[in-house]
């Protein structure tokens, strides 16, 4: 007699499960797609292997459909949602743009209000493009020696809330790219009291799901939704993620809202990916994040011995605008040492073969997770010493402010889609910008739609394109010109 499988068992994923029995039934295809199980591309099968494209395949009755699941790929979300802590769990193969986008999208529709910071992802405006919604910006507190925007102060969401009574959200990064957290609870419980939704963009957070002595994860917070970006320190492939949601949001409406935009031909290769990773993360998570966070505070404590550079950590929580920090972010401060955070990114790949997530003009980020171990970190300890050594200079005329008030002239979808001119940047100081202008990495728009263009702002772009930041968002790849509202 079989025995009753319990779905609720972290050693279970039941897509990977699905796909290996697939495997072995050696299943003649006559669907999509069409390398046919690599056949048809052998030079692709030689570069990524048999037991990759062999489980490339589509949708099927034994393996569930990503749209409409009800069997494997449903089971692997129960068990997520379990992992998680959630009411449920949905599976994203377009990243955690797509799984942003859905979150922002169930809560708004066209002229609601969302209360959010300014230094949102890219993905976070999109959404505000595509539905129509109205954001009211709570201008985030700024680190002025390191040049860093940093969390919501919980009186500034107050304001807020009061004076836009009829917002329908409120949307928190849990943390900032740099590590910083809001007080997350708080906030919760003032949009609640307010009757507005609370969303999270968790996509640098996956691990405070898992590890002890981390910032307080969403759904712990009880957020009704949170973006989770499961390949970025949960270990999935590129471009998978979560959407997660609490009890009081309707997840039938919020699988609707997925399908708008989400791809019909779900990856199996990123869904399997999300059912191994979530079953590692459930039995060994705690385990690893707390190595983890010991790598990281490890290499604080060696990079500011080395003098001129600032590895910044929980010293900086002030319990508001920092309420708390995430251990696991190895950020660094490095204008002392007269070089911009890009310089010594493109040092540390060009001369070290070292890939670290990202410099912008005052600061790097040394990305720490699952996959790393002591000898590499050991590695770019050094590595920064050297730096320090050889390129060490003064410091005077370095920028280092990253976030600028913005002036909102009107919102991000009246300014996209209004009737536009392109202008040379330079003649464009008080128009505004119907295009986003960004470094990326971090994706925060430097300029998005809708907003008026300061000097500071293209004193600010100048400078980062020359100190080799990768600009991104407008229309002109040189960005030798931009959009603006005709």
């Amino acid at each position: 007699m079989q025995t009753k499988v319990n779905r609720l068992d972290q050693h279970r994923a039941p897509i990977h499960e699905a796909l290996e029995r697939f495997r072995q039934m050696r299943v003649v295809p006559f669907d999509v797609p069409g390398h046919k199980r690599g056949r048809g591309n052998p030079e692709l099968t030689a570069f990524l292997g048999q037991q990759c494209v062999g489980v490339d395949v589509n949708s099927m009755k034994p393996l569930d459909n990503l749209c409409h699941p009800v069997s494997v790929i449903r089971e692997a979300e129960e068990l997520a949602a379990d992992a998680f802590g959630a009411a449920h769990a949905f599976l994203m193969v377009g990243g955690t743009t797509s799984s942003v986008q859905s979150m922002v999208l169930t809560a708004c529709k066209r002229g609601d209000e969302i209360i959010l910071p300014r230094n949102v992802h890219r993905s976070v405006i999109n959404a505000l493009v595509l539905c129509g919604a109205i954001p009211v910006y709570v201008n985030p507190e700024v680190d002025q020696n390191l040049g860093i925007s940093l969390g919501m102060r919980r009186e500034t969401v107050e304001k807020a809330i009061r004076e836009h009574p009829n917002a329908v959200a409120v949307l928190v990064n849990n943390p900032t790219y740099y590590g910083v957290c809001s007080d997350l609870r708080a906030i919760v419980r003032m949009a609640h009291k307010a009757g507005m939704l609370c969303l999270a963009d968790e996509a640098h957070g996956t691990h405070f799901y898992f590890g002890g002595g981390l910032p307080v994860s969403a759904m712990a917070a009880g957020a009704d939704m949170a973006s989770v970006s499961m390949h970025k320190s949960g270990g999935s492939l590129t471009q998978s993620s979560l959407l997660l949601i609490g009890p009081n949001v309707h997840a039938g409406y919020v699988r609707q809202i997925i399908n708008l935009t989400q791809t019909t031909s779900g990856s199996y290769l990123l869904m399997s990916s999300l059912d191994i990773s979530r079953r590692n993360l459930a039995l060994r998570g705690r385990q690893v994040f707390h190595q983890v966070s010991d790598m990281a505070e490890y290499a604080r404590e060696e990079i500011n011995a080395v003098g001129g550079y600032y590895a910044f950590g929980k010293e900086l929580v002030d319990g508001d605008a920092i309420f708390d920090f995430d251990t696991t972010k190895l950020s660094v401060h490095t204008l002392d040492i007269g070089l911009a955070g890009i310089e010594v990114y493109d040092i540390l790949r060009d001369e070290y073969d070292i890939q670290i997530e990202f410099g912008d003009i005052g600061n790097i980020l040394a990305y720490l997770s699952i996959g790393d171990r002591p000898q590499e970190v050991e590695r770019l300890v050094s590595a920064l010493a050297e730096i320090r050594r050889r390129y060490h200079k003064d410091s005077t005329g370095l920028l280092n402010q990253e976030y600028f008030d913005p002036e909102v002239v009107t919102s991000p979808q009246e300014a996209f889609y209004a009737q536009k001119i392109s202008l040379p940047i330079e003649q464009t100081e008080g128009r505004v910008c119907s295009e986003f202008v960004m470094c990326y990495p971090p994706g925060i728009p430097v300029l998005a739609p809708g907003e008026r263009i300061t000097r500071e702002i293209l004193d600010y772009i100048e400078y980062a394109k020359n100190k080799g930041c990768s600009m991104t968002g407008p229309e002109d790849p040189e960005i030798r010109a931009l959009n603006v509202i005709a």
